[in-house]
């Protein structure tokens, strides 16, 4: 089956002359035609030709709800006639930032920005200024935003990575500032002994610990059992705060985000994506005593667009739709995420090929490799990723789109009959690796 491109090659040509290599983000650069979107609603979107495709990446996971949900469509066109730019506190925000504290455990308080790697820069600033150390840590394999500061050893190359229980610290692109890894360390996620060594190592450095919960910028790795317990005693014992970056985890959990779905509460978070069901809108919440450094100006904080009125108006639709209605919404997440990753599996078993389908079921990720677990980066970089980029070619073909890498958002707007068409085209395009 081969789709119809004709309107979208000449697009990206037209791209190519304005655009720097035709997209606006290095998240859209595939080999071949990039898609472009004509519209999109419910679990569907349409590009330029006119292809249907059922769709799993829904915006890199903002739209929890679907495309266009009427909840958050209404909100915006009420609030865009109101006033699109305030540079002045409104009573919405007030009413988001309650919520907030009412459904995350660590929300204490709440500071808005628009994009996830600035509401992580404003955590790690806090985090500094709070605690009067520089240093912070990471693990291998995890993102946290394209800033100079963080995006080190996020898919390095194996000969550049150094040693599985002590990283390098590699830098993620030409142009980086690289004194910024004098201040970074970088260790291997689901490790506690590793993790408590260079606690040990770096004792009286670290100003904090920050991690994505639930891994999903590599894979989609869940912690072993009893692992953020530790990684939590640890900061405690070592004087360190706890940021969870909950950009992708944060509402589509659960209406507290992972810590809530895994039980365990950081000192900061930040969320975005899900938590506006598709607009820009971003916030870093946390314990109230640390947050204060920002509320009596120790620490800087600001932003034109923080708290944008349309944005806020979006958040407020969706998380009063994620909180009134959360039974009924997780319910679907869930329930349709096990149906599709079962249908997976089944498919991979049926036709020969070697797959492993993993993760919480709201976002999960298709491996193909041998391997009956993926724990770390270093798993993750022995499947084969040059065929799941051939797989998510050929899914596009068939009219399913999935994030390349092999990760599969799901939405409250997914059908059982989305779920049997994608199943039915999987096992079609496995036919061609």
């Amino acid at each position: 089956m081969t789709r119809t491109l004709d309107a979208s090659s000449k697009m990206y040509a037209d791209a190519r002359r304005y655009l720097a290599g035709g997209v606006s983000s290095d998240a859209r650069r595939v080999d071949g035609v990039p898609l472009f979107v004509d519209h999109a609603k419910g679990s569907r979107l349409w590009d330029v030709d006119g292809n249907e495709y059922v769709d799993y990446v829904l915006g890199q996971g903002p739209s929890v709800l679907g495309h266009c949900p009427p909840e958050v469509v209404e909100a915006v066109a009420a609030q865009a006639a109101r006033g699109m730019a305030y540079s002045a506190q409104h009573a919405a925000e007030v009413r988001v930032a309650e919520r907030l504290c009412a459904l995350v455990p660590s929300a204490g308080r709440v500071r808005f920005n628009t994009v996830g790697s600035e509401a992580v820069h404003a955590a790690l600033r806090l985090a500094r200024g709070c605690t009067g150390r520089e240093a912070v840590l990471k693990f291998e394999g995890h993102y946290h935003g394209w800033l100079d500061p963080v995006l080190f050893s996020v898919h390095p190359a194996l000969d550049a990575a150094g040693p599985a229980d002590a990283p390098a610290t590699v830098p993620g692109t030409a142009g980086q500032q690289r004194g910024h890894s004098d201040d970074l360390v970088v260790c291997p996620w689901n490790d506690v002994p590793a993790l408590s060594r260079l606690m040990e190592q770096h004792a009286g450095r670290l100003a904090a610990v920050i991690m994505e919960p639930v891994l999903c910028n590599t894979g989609a790795i869940e912690p072993d059992p009893g692992y953020l317990e530790e990684v939590q005693r640890l900061c405690r014992e070592h004087g360190t705060l706890l940021i969870f970056d909950e950009i992708i985890t944060g509402f589509r959990l659960a209406p507290g985000g992972a810590q809530e779905h895994l039980g365990v509460t950081p000192d900061l978070s930040v969320f975005g994506k899900a938590m506006a069901g598709g607009m820009q809108v971003s916030a870093l919440v946390g314990r109230a005593d640390v947050m204060d450094h920002i509320s009596t100006g120790k620490v800087a904080h600001a932003g034109t667009f923080n708290s944008h009125p349309v944005g806020i108006a979006a958040a407020e639709a969706t998380l009063r739709v994620l909180d009134e209605r959360r039974d009924e919404v997780y319910g679907t997440l869930y329930a349709r995420g096990a149906e599709l990753m079962e249908g997976l599996r089944s498919a991979a078993a049926k036709a020969g090929v070697p797959m492993l389908v993993d993760g919480p079921g709201p976002v999960f990720q298709t491996y193909l490799t041998e391997a009956s677990s993926v724990r770390n980066y270093r798993d993750f970089a022995a499947t084969d990723r040059a065929a799941m980029t051939r797989l998510h070619a050929a899914l596009l073909d068939r009219g399913v789109n999935m994030v390349p890498r092999g990760l599969w958002f799901m939405s409250a707007a997914h059908t059982e009959a989305d779920v049997a068409f994608t199943v039915d085209a999987f096992a079609d395009a496995l036919g061609t690796l």
